[in-house]
């Protein structure tokens, strides 16, 4: 039976549906489609082709990976009371394909060591793809692809608030931004196998768990105890932090209620509340100041890495100058040079973006220039090419007329003639020199 929210879901998913395949509602393709796989392989395999695109586009869609058979079946893809008899061959040839994977499929990092070889082993020999149609829709299938796309959207999500090679966070943390408990599940399992990510727990009291993260291309490396003592740091600011909001809350609550009981004229309520505010403000001063210090010895280590980095950095300079041959006189000369040339590309860039203006050019050698374009207007009335100064060309024509008119256009696009009337050639030759000429 559906619910409510299976109802609203399916009709969401088979409006994308209708978007993506044109002809979903017609009767005749439907019954085609929703008919069970018979005959030989070519002869259902483009129908095959056809529901794994849509099964993956739809998942895509929903922003999921991780999904039960039945759910595919009897909401994403049901018709009224009709639902496809093919799916399970479907699935059961996509997990073939390894398009699909069970949870049991991928080596969960969190179990024992000894669990972990033998799934390794059990892999290694193929004796996990042996399954059946029923196999594939007793349990939560993960679409590999999606999952692909998932995992680097963690990384880069956890990337965007870290600027180091590598990163720890609680699994606490983990989960919130992979969405889930079950999601963060697998796709731990994915980047573990990819060396991307290690998983850390701590056995103090209460287990502490995290996982570390290489933010770079690079395989993440291997476990320290520092990295130990910074999912502990970690986990306690989170746990300070809760108790900090918890605190606040009950500050507020308290206040309310003083208040409250004051206008109302009970004195004896209004100092029991007073009390129980006092004590929430200590208790909120306490737990401040002990999360400032924790963040505090955090910012510390953080600190101490990245002179780390630095002083490696230093470290392998000095031995590829070594390497080469490279003096110290040279270097400084190389890194002289660079500044000069950092120094002349900012002038330039200055220059470009200042406005270009012709305040330093008078009248009368703009006048005089104009004169010089006018003599060799009329030397050579086949074609004149303009310098481009603002300008991109001014072509000649083979009559008087045109070429005259062309430059008088392409003057005023320079914006140095303030006003220019043209009756004829006759006119224009004549009153050249009375021309108005403003700097741009």
């Amino acid at each position: 039976m559906v619910d409510g929210s299976s109802s609203c879901m399916s009709r969401l998913i088979g409006e994308f549906i209708r978007k993506e395949v044109a002809d979903w509602d017609d009767e005749v393709m439907a019954t085609a489609r929703f008919k069970a796989f018979s005959g030989q392989r070519s002869d259902w395999e483009p129908k095959y082709y056809f529901w794994r695109d849509l099964i993956l586009k739809v998942a895509a869609h929903l922003g999921v990976f991780l999904f039960h058979p039945l759910e595919v079946k009897n909401i994403w893809f049901r018709r009224g009371a009709l639902s496809p008899l093919c799916l399970d061959r479907v699935l059961l040839e996509m997990y073939n394909a390894g398009d699909i994977l069970l949870r049991e499929d991928l080596v969960d990092p969190t179990r024992a060591r000894l669990s972990q070889v033998f799934r390794r082993v059990v892999h290694l020999m193929g004796l996990s793809r042996s399954l059946k149609e029923m196999d594939v829709m007793e349990d939560h299938l993960i679409l590999l692809p999606i999952l692909k796309d998932k995992a680097a959207e963690v990384v880069k999500v956890i990337s965007e608030n870290h600027w180091t090679s590598s990163c720890i966070i609680t699994m606490t943390k983990f989960q919130d931004i992979c969405g889930g408990s079950k999601e963060a599940s697998a796709i731990l399992s994915y980047l573990s196998g990819c060396r991307k990510v290690q998983y850390l727990v701590i056995n103090k009291r209460q287990s502490m768990e995290g996982v570390k993260v290489s933010l770079l291309p690079e395989a993440v490396s291997s476990i320290t105890s520092l990295d130990l003592d910074v999912l502990h740091l970690i986990s306690t600011v989170e746990k300070l932090q809760q108790q900090l909001d918890m605190n606040n809350k009950r500050w507020e609550r308290s206040r309310e209620l003083a208040l409250a009981s004051l206008k109302s004229g009970s004195k004896k309520a209004a100092l029991k509340h007073a009390r129980d505010l006092k004590l929430a403000s200590e208790s909120r001063e306490k737990c401040r100041s002990l999360l400032s210090r924790v963040e505090e010895v955090l910012r510390v280590i953080s600190d101490a890495e990245s002179s780390k980095k630095v002083a490696e950095a230093i470290q392998i300079g000095a031995r590829a100058i070594k390497e080469n041959r490279i003096s110290v006189e040279e270097v400084q000369i190389c890194l002289q040079e660079l500044e000069e040339s950092i120094v002349m590309q900012k002038e330039v860039d200055n220059v470009l973006e200042s406005t270009s203006s012709f305040t330093g050019i008078e009248d009368e050698d703009v006048e005089d220039e104009f004169k010089k374009l006018v003599l060799e207007v009329e030397s050579d009335s086949s074609e004149i090419c303009i310098s481009k100064v603002g300008v991109d060309s001014v072509r000649g024509e083979t009559g008087d007329q045109k070429t005259a008119e062309s430059l008088c256009n392409a003057l005023s696009n320079l914006s140095l003639v303030e006003s220019v009337a043209l009756d004829s050639v006759d006119r224009t030759r004549n009153s050249s020199k009375d021309l108005q000429l403003e700097s741009a």
